[in-house]
């Protein structure tokens, strides 16, 4: 499979200025993947968090876009990744220049009529920043905002495989499979290589998925800028982490269809 085999209908960008009345309703929902362009190690590709927010979103909206009234917008590729700063290549936005992104974003949709926007964010680096814009666009527009991750990051209590301790936040067994599985002509596994910053998976607290969060670049941890385990990763293990991911999606968009704050 690659993210050139995935089509759907359900594209705002094709519909015709007339059809927006009826399509885009308080009924509607409104999906904006985010990746990012950074660096991913030396075997994947920068642009990963972008195929995969995009290649989920885009599976997910046509399997259940027609039931549910959901639209697709366009991946946002550029988002806030200064975590790879020192990287070249690392095409990052400020966090200011992003929520005034998302903002603009918000308010032209709310224009529309349209009640509930979901951001399908691929790249872990986002989350705060994007949990803030929800509740700015809650505040302003009176939107129903959503953060969806097709899988919740390590470092914001998700899982990690066993073999990264925990520690698999970027560029590791995970992601590199569901590349394999998406994007094989953009991997280089030739190139993979173990990167767990052991000592720091001993803490009790101040680690990833631990209670005391702390700042970090991605070069803190080595020079080659990624933490994981990317030497075990099969496209087989991407397809299935690929699947589920589509599944959780569609599953959280019919909750997210007839969510009212419990009234």
């Amino acid at each position: 499979m690659t993210s050139a085999n995935i089509s759907t209908t359900r594209l705002i960008g094709n519909l015709r200025a007339p059809q927006i009345a009826h399509a885009l309703n308080n009924t509607a929902i409104i999906v904006q993947p985010l990746g990012a362009i950074e660096q991913h190690g030396p075997h994947l590709p920068l642009n990963t968090d972008l195929v995969i927010a995009d290649a989920v979103a885009s599976v997910a909206v046509a399997k259940i876009g027609e039931d549910l009234n959901v639209w697709l917008l366009p991946p946002l590729a550029f988002t806030k990744s200064n975590e790879h700063a020192w990287s070249p290549g690392t095409i990052w936005l400020t966090a200011d220049t992003l929520l005034r992104v998302l903002d603009d974003i918000g308010r032209c949709i709310a224009k529309t009529g349209v009640e509930r926007l979901v951001f399908l964010n691929g790249h872990g680096g986002n989350s705060s920043l994007v949990s803030v814009a929800n509740r700015e666009l809650r505040l302003k527009y009176g939107l129903k905002t959503f953060l969806a991750h097709p899988g919740l990051p390590a470092d914001q209590g998700g899982l990690s495989p066993v073999n990264e301790l925990g520690m698999g936040v970027h560029a590791g067994t995970d992601e590199t499979s569901i590349m394999l599985y998406l994007r094989p002509d953009l991997v280089d596994m030739s190139l993979a290589v173990r990167r767990i910053p052991e000592k720091l998976a001993a803490n009790k607290h101040v680690k990833f998925g631990g209670s005391v969060s702390f700042g970090w670049m991605s070069n803190d941890f080595n020079d080659e800028g990624f933490v994981g385990d990317p030497t075990v990763a099969t496209a087989e293990l991407g397809k299935t982490l690929f699947e589920g991911a589509v599944d959780g999606f569609c599953s959280a968009l019919k909750e997210i269809a007839t969510f009212n704050f419990g009234k």
